[in-house]
């Protein structure tokens, strides 16, 4: 979904109407801005449960010793490293992102965790992957699909590439479920969570589009219909923390 605004040529940037074609460049200098306090950015925007969020999302994925996986928006490789727990020696993790300073953050963190032997880094667009078809067993993308500006044609390159019988999962902050929550919920986000990126990275404006940003996704329901559409089977969602972030999947029939 190119999350058009009803004005031709334009999608959403935050709560900023842009141009289609600027989005990645825009998105592009959030991520390079926000690269080496990835993980503060995390904490902040989660309270620091972000941590389980990703050590669940992994726990339950389709993945066996020996598999292929691709982790899109791959980033600081956090979820790679506890998915190469998963796929052990035999297995090959792929960290695709679209930004190259998030990849070489990412690198150098997983190498200085000891982390070489499996691991292979690719810079690449989520709307048009670099790989053959039928090449993953599983494809993931944690806190990536709500920066995509044509979300569609990034779910349809993750069925591409996934071979048969394969799954896709994502992880991402959608619609909270409780009312009562979300005067909370959004006060932290549009007034919290600026000052902090603010006080600690010393960049408030990043931090406000990623808050606006997830009001923008996609709801649970709606993403759902999305994955169904481009074309994967038996999708489904679950909700963690009353929908502050929920856990998408499908798979490759």
């Amino acid at each position: 979904m190119s999350e058009s605004t009803g004005k031709p040529g334009t999608t959403h940037f935050g709560f900023r109407d842009v141009p289609v074609a600027e989005k990645q460049k825009l998105v592009g200098e959030v991520f390079s801005s926000v690269a080496g306090n990835y993980d503060l950015m995390n904490d902040a925007m989660s309270l620091g449960i972000h941590r389980l969020w990703k050590r669940y999302f992994v726990a339950t994925a389709q993945v066996r010793k020996g598999d292929r996986v691709l982790d899109l928006a791959g980033g600081t490789g956090d979820i790679a490293a506890l998915l190469k727990e998963r796929v052990g020696e035999a297995g090959e993790l792929v960290l695709g992102d679209i930004n190259g300073e998030m990849l070489r953050v990412g690198r150098d963190r997983m190498t200085d965790r000891g982390n070489v032997r499996g691991f292979e880094y690719v810079q690449c667009n989520a709307e048009s992957l670099p790989f053959p078809d039928a090449s993953f067993d599983l494809v993931t993308i944690a806190f990536g699909l709500r920066n995509v500006t044509d979300k569609d044609a990034a779910l349809r390159e993750m069925l591409r590439v996934l071979r048969p019988g394969g799954q896709a999962r994502v992880l991402e902050f959608s619609e909270v479920q409780a009312e009562w929550f979300r005067p909370i919920y959004d006060f932290h986000s549009f007034q919290v969570l600026p000052r902090l990126g603010k006080l600690f990275a010393g960049d408030a404006g990043s931090y406000q589009y990623l808050a606006e940003s997830i009001r923008k996704h996609p709801p649970q329901a709606e993403l759902k219909a999305m994955m169904e559409a481009a074309g994967f089977a038996r999708c489904d969602y679950r909700n963690l923390n009353a929908g502050i972030v929920a856990i998408h999947t499908g798979y490759k029939a």
